[in-house]
């Protein structure tokens, strides 16, 4: 049902009289690609012990990964981080170093969905011990985008046929059109903490969701009596 609440509607005191109306549609897809980003944190009394275990845990967690999951996944380092770790005592007292902590995040891209659960399972196994994120994608997304904004582009206009109908006037053509920006939304699946994964006697189940696109077009049409 329309709701002109939702429409613009202006006459104008100057030029050709029109009406400027925004059309929304939203296009729902299943997801067809995924992204892990596994981590690895270490810690011990000096800093170069925490790098060397860190880069050691890591390489076989990677090794692992690229072993199960083939030429086709990709990997991507996100981020790197080595710091001291500190202690205080009591409330008034100064912090006493305690030793550092390596972390090291890989992303792992371009996996097909039932690899997902596999996937992470492996990463904990192999001894990554924390999962930061999961994202999902489509192939062709550039393709998605141009139907939703097709299916806005015909809801304004519908819009404008409607208000001018509404208004006893004619819609004479459109003078502009302007394309809002596209907005992709991403399910944000819930998993359990990787500690508690490695430990399941099952297999991570990953449900993906559904992505949404969102476009938006607003026309300037002129209108007559």
């Amino acid at each position: 049902m329309l709701s002109l609440l939702a429409v613009i509607a202006q006459l104008s005191s100057v030029g050709e009289p029109h009406l400027v109306v925004t059309g929304r549609a939203v296009v729902s897809a299943q997801p067809e690609r995924a992204a892990v980003d596994i981590g690895v944190v270490t810690e011990a009394p000096e800093a170069q012990a925490a790098a060397s275990q860190n880069a050691e845990k890591l390489d076989r967690v990677l090794n692992a990964l690229k072993g199960e999951l083939g030429p086709d996944a990709g990997f991507e380092t996100l981020s790197y981080t080595l710091r001291p770790n500190y202690r205080r005592p009591a409330p008034r007292e100064e912090p006493v170093l305690t030793g550092y902590v390596a972390s090291n995040v890989v992303r792992v891209k371009d996996l097909n969905l039932d690899a997902v659960g596999k996937a992470i399972d492996l990463a904990s196994a192999s001894g990554s011990n924390t999962i930061h994120n999961i994202s999902f994608s489509l192939r062709d997304e550039n393709a998605a985008k141009s139907e939703a904004l097709r299916r806005a582009a015909a809801d304004a206009r519908a819009k404008a046929d409607t208000l001018a109908t509404a208004l006893g006037v004619s819609v004479v053509r459109i003078l502009t059109a302007t394309e809002g920006e596209a907005d992709i939304v991403r399910p944000m699946p819930a998993f359990r903490s990787e500690m508690t994964m490695a430990q399941a006697d099952v297999p991570t189940p990953v449900e993906p969701g559904t992505i949404e696109i969102r476009a938006s077009v607003t026309l300037v049409v002129e209108i007559s009596q």
